[in-house]
């Protein structure tokens, strides 16, 4: 059986499923798209193999610092936090609290130290850091408009030329990555919805008998078709989608 490895094929696959090119199948060209596009937009909001966790970089421009917020790639569907600006945990300020703990302790580790004290301090340290001297952000990502708004002083925290890092969710491209239209469920679910649609498609023809005394009977592949797609919601939304705080950062 040949894998699918792009949209035409995963079609072609989603037809042979449903009895193509044996049995006509009355959808139009157009009507598969949609459906197409349908599963793709089910599959990758509720199943956890459709997105990845990634880090991406953007370099800081003049509009970035005239409007306040950031563009983002479509295909983000989530922004988890933007990293700190400037590193705490590390300086070279003589008179810093953690400068003295690496000059003092660091070298007596590996003979009479203790890590366990040496980790409890620097644990310490990072809970007063988030307290008193934090650089988190407050964010908000709106998906649709594709925009990352950043609640600080982009007039003094920042500068053009200067790197911001987001941590986020990402849609895993599938005309880029073209093994997810070979995806056991994207395919199942795909199919499911051509099936109904093919079924809609038969509704206005049923009891027409046709020669040979052959009737339609659109409602029940349409019955069978929704069937199949509560059986794949219920189990996409029970076995892969991510809980509800799973993106809280």
């Amino acid at each position: 059986m040949a894998k699918p490895n792009s949209r035409q094929t995963f079609i072609d696959y989603c037809l042979r499923s449903l009895g193509a090119p044996v049995v006509e199948i009355n959808v139009d060209d157009d009507q598969v798209e949609d459906r197409v596009d349908e599963a793709l937009q089910f599959y990758q909001t509720y199943h956890s193999d459709s997105i990845e966790k990634v880090y991406l970089k953007h370099l800081i421009t003049q509009d970035d610092m005239d409007n306040g917020y950031i563009a983002i790639n479509d295909l983000v569907t989530d922004v988890v936090r933007v990293m700190p600006i400037r590193d705490t945990m590390s300086t070279n300020n003589l008179f810093d609290v953690k400068y003295q703990i690496h000059l003092n302790d660091v070298y007596n580790l590996g003979f009479l130290g203790s890590l366990v004290d040496y980790e409890m301090t620097q644990q310490w340290l990072s809970l007063l850091d988030r307290i008193m001297d934090s650089d988190d952000k407050h964010i908000s990502f709106e998906r649709h408009k594709n925009q990352l708004r950043i609640d600080m002083d982009w007039d003094h925290e920042v500068a053009v030329g200067q790197y911001l890092v987001i941590e986020c969710y990402r849609i895993i491209d599938p005309d880029t990555y073209t093994d997810v239209y070979n995806d056991y469920y994207l395919k199942k679910y795909a199919t499911a919805l051509i099936k109904q649609q093919w079924g809609q498609n038969l509704l206005k023809f049923e009891g027409m008998t046709m020669p040979g005394g052959v009737q339609f009977n659109g409602r029940q592949i349409y019955e069978d078709a929704q069937q199949d797609i509560e059986k794949l919601t219920e189990e996409v939304r029970l076995n892969w989608e991510q809980p509800v705080d799973f993106y809280t950062g």
